[in-house]
């Protein structure tokens, strides 16, 4: 049964004895902190959204549209009376909280992946490792639980199937295939600060490990500074897709039996077509705002893409995730599970290890309380009936 709500038992039993949390317990507590302390570049990266950033800022008011109408004495109120856990796409979770995938965290913390991947195994739920780390697909996976590789698909096909296998060989359970990146979006913090990390040859370990890309290289990267910057840009050379089309997934399917997921998905016709391709998932998200400013809420598409896919395939969301509160939005408005992101990013830059469990729990300690107190045991309690909206 759920014990994640015991955390809050922890802090306040601590409190006796005048400790109190270093860390903030909200999510937006978090980023304040991070924004205060973290490096400049570091916080621009991770903060950062497509142009006004309008979209970014849509994704979180989403859920103010939408309140959730509690029960009273269903028997849920203990810990004892729950149960969180699922199973997302054949991956059994102790919670429906995946990470999600964000690169280059070596801007953060040095063997940040790692980190994130010990974490998500000791409280069980997943983890969403990035194409774009800053620490080998095989590194991580020798350390993680439950754990899903996101493709950034390159305009390489050969090299494109060598990290999914890679992956697949890892240990990895799901591919989930970045469909809403074929490019960078107009970021202005970053460009602001002239900083693009992948041209100091960060957040291209998987590339530069890769015996498909090191095949193109003239000299081995490690070789010489020289030998890097080549590196750098055959990398550049190879970055992103646009030739890409959902007839592909038939070629990513005969590259592994693992169960693919499509991310980056917001028009129903495309949930639709991704999942006559062979998806087994959907991931309604719009890169945290990162990509198209101006683009339609996350959580406003969900429903639509429910509708489109049935139970053909299973839909996740990501985009603007923030409380328990917001967790049990998404799932009643029919997502199975959740991709969580920048707070505990911002955690893993203030604490290391510590800062991305202590978000993480912040998170499921939250939800766990609030299925409770609201009547509902399990995750597949959450329904429509539980909201109203207030459009």
């Amino acid at each position: 049964m759920s014990s994640f709500a015991d955390f809050q038992n922890e802090i306040y039993l601590a409190g006796l004895s005048g400790v109190v949390p270093d860390l903030p317990m909200s999510a937006e507590g978090l980023e304040r902190r991070a924004r205060e302390q973290l490096d400049a570049v570091a916080y621009a990266y991770v903060a950062g959204s497509a142009s006004a950033e309008r979209t970014a800022a849509a994704n979180t008011a989403a859920f103010d549209r939408h309140r959730l109408v509690p029960r009273m004495w269903r028997g849920t109120s203990g810990a004892d009376g729950r149960d969180l856990s699922v199973e997302v796409l054949g991956t059994k979770l102790a919670a429906p909280v995946l990470t999600a995938p964000i690169g280059v965290l070596e801007l953060l913390r040095e063997q940040g992946e790692k980190l994130v991947a010990e974490v998500t195994a000791e409280l069980g739920v997943g983890m969403v490792l990035s194409t774009a780390a800053s620490t080998p697909i095989e590194e991580v996976g020798a350390a993680a639980g439950a754990w899903w590789y996101q493709l950034y698909w390159p305009n390489d096909h050969e090299l494109a199937r060598s990290l999914v296998e890679r992956a697949t060989a890892a240990g990895a359970r799901a591919i989930v295939v970045t469909a809403d990146t074929p490019g960078m979006g107009w970021r202005p913090r970053d460009l602001e600060l002239g900083h693009l990390p992948f041209l100091q040859a960060k957040g291209i370990a998987n590339y530069l490990s890769d015996p498909v890309f090191r095949a193109k290289l003239a000299t081995p990267p490690e070789e010489s500074e020289e030998a890097m910057r080549m590196a750098v840009l055959t990398w550049v050379g190879l970055f992103g897709n646009h030739t890409l089309r959902p007839a592909d997934l038939g070629r990513l399917r005969e590259w592994t039996e693992l169960p693919i997921a499509v991310k980056g998905v917001l028009h129903p016709d495309d949930a639709r077509e991704f999942v006559d391709a062979g998806a087994a998932g959907i991931v309604v998200s719009n890169h945290g705002g990162r990509q198209v400013d101006g683009s339609i809420a996350a959580l406003d598409a969900l429903p639509e893409v429910v509708a489109a896919v049935g139970d053909r395939a299973e839909v996740l969301f990501d985009s603007g995730v923030r409380t328990g509160s917001d967790v049990m939005i998404a799932l009643a408005l029919g997502a199975k599970a959740v991709l969580y992101g920048r707070p505990w990013a911002y955690g893993l830059g203030l604490a290391g290890r510590d800062g991305v469990r202590h978000a993480l729990r912040v998170l499921l300690a939250d939800l766990d309380a609030s299925m409770g107190l609201s009547g509902c045991a399990r995750p597949a309690d959450l329904d429509g009936g539980v909201l109203r909206s207030t459009r």
